[in-house]
């Protein structure tokens, strides 16, 4: 049974971090890329960073841009995103995503609430 489980999120200051993990199962987690994104209420799902199989290449949103770093670990079958500087309109549910191809996989999702 393929499972992508998130964890870490919460409630944070507008200004402070968090560190979102997403942790893998039942699929060959090192040879797929892997995604976070994001989801308002009443808005599309908004990609916020990629990071490939092997973690060589990473992509981000511009908005992001040098405040999150996604990575991932394949020997623990994880992949993370470090988020800081954060502003309340990044209050979210943050998925974890994983893409092969034409195969690819959800997560449920973490709420991000960054209010003061």
């Amino acid at each position: 049974q393929v499972q992508l489980v998130e964890s870490g999120g919460g409630l944070v200051e507008p200004g402070g971090s968090l560190r979102l993990s997403c942790a893998g199962s039942g699929f060959s987690f090192s040879w797929y890329a892997m995604s976070w994104y994001r989801q308002v209420p009443g808005k599309e799902r908004e990609l916020v960073a990629s990071i490939s199989s092997t973690g060589g290449s990473t992509n981000y949103a511009d908005s992001v841009k040098r405040r999150f770093t996604i990575s991932r670990d394949n020997a623990k079958n994880m992949v993370y995103l470090q988020m800081n500087s954060l502003d309340a309109e990044e209050t979210a549910v943050y998925y974890c995503y994983a893409r092969r191809g034409g195969s690819n996989y959800w997560g449920q999702g973490t709420q991000v609430t960054v209010s003061s």
